[in-house]
């Protein structure tokens, strides 16, 4: 996602920095290819007005403390990855001298004619500069107004059923197919319009991504709580996802997958 944006903005003629350290040789290529230009953490912060940070949600406290450390006065952290508001507050409170924006990310990485909508919430000048950074482009920004935490509630809002439900639809498979009909189920699902349960092409999608999946429907189940609502669902889906741990970014088919998904009955 984060290379998808960056091309977005080096298309404008905007000087993108992204920070290779500790990063894959893929991910190298992928900036490469967008027109990133590489820079260790601390020229990257001195020459950046604007950061955005888009990593896996588990990091994204680390990655806010890295850049305290060093330090981001009087200009804009953009915080738009999938997770809580309280920890959109803990971030800002880590960057008392910059203006944090609240943002997420809803849609595809922009790029084949894909868009991304960029919700954002914060202090309205400093938002209405993001706006402006991303005009003309696939990524299509909305504000949600000043409230800090607006854009991330909504996010976890619908990753806590989009996210959830591709979950759902791989145990209702792996049931179905442990006592052969798995067909069957495939047929009746695909007599209602849009039934993730169609898709089982998506369950090695799913079990590739749990790792990055499984710590944003933790955050979600934070942000259930928070508003007086059960928390069992969504902590019970990331505990599935981290079945899929061995599935990492790999190129699995969907009996793989689910081979990794079902426990070992000799386990108990």
């Amino acid at each position: 996602m984060g290379a998808a944006f960056g091309s977005q903005l080096t298309a404008r003629g905007i000087t993108v920095l992204w920070c290779p350290d500790g990063r894959s040789e893929a991910s190298g290529e992928r900036a490469r290819h967008a027109g990133l230009k590489a820079a260790a953490l601390p020229s990257l912060l001195d020459h950046a007005d604007v950061l955005l940070s888009l990593c896996p949600p588990a990091a994204a406290t680390e990655v806010a403390a890295l850049v305290a450390s060093h330090g981001f006065a009087e200009r804009t952290y953009v915080e738009a990855n999938a997770i809580s508001p309280e920890r959109v507050g803990l971030i800002a409170a880590l960057l008392p001298g910059a203006e944090t924006i609240d943002a997420s990310v809803v849609g595809s990485p922009p790029v084949g004619g894909k868009t991304a909508t960029l919700y954002l919430a914060g202090e309205q000048t400093r938002t209405e500069a993001v706006e402006r950074l991303f005009a003309g482009t696939d990524i299509h920004t909305h504000s949600l107004g000043t409230e800090v935490g607006a854009a991330s509630a909504l996010k976890l809002a619908y990753s806590s059923y989009q996210k959830a439900s591709r979950v759902l639809a791989a145990l209702s498979y792996g049931a179905a197919q442990a006592h052969g009909v798995g067909d069957e189920l495939l047929a009746i699902a695909a007599k209602r319009t849009g039934s993730y349960l169609t898709e089982t092409g998506y369950i090695p999608k799913t079990a590739a991504r749990a790792w990055r999946w499984g710590p944003e429907l933790a955050d979600a189940a934070a942000l259930l709580s928070d508003a007086g609502l059960p928390d069992e669902l969504m902590l019970a889906a990331a505990a599935t996802l981290e079945r899929w741990d061995a599935a990492r970014d790999t190129r699995l088919s969907v009996e793989e997958a689910m081979k990794l998904l079902r426990r070992d009955p000799e386990e108990g």
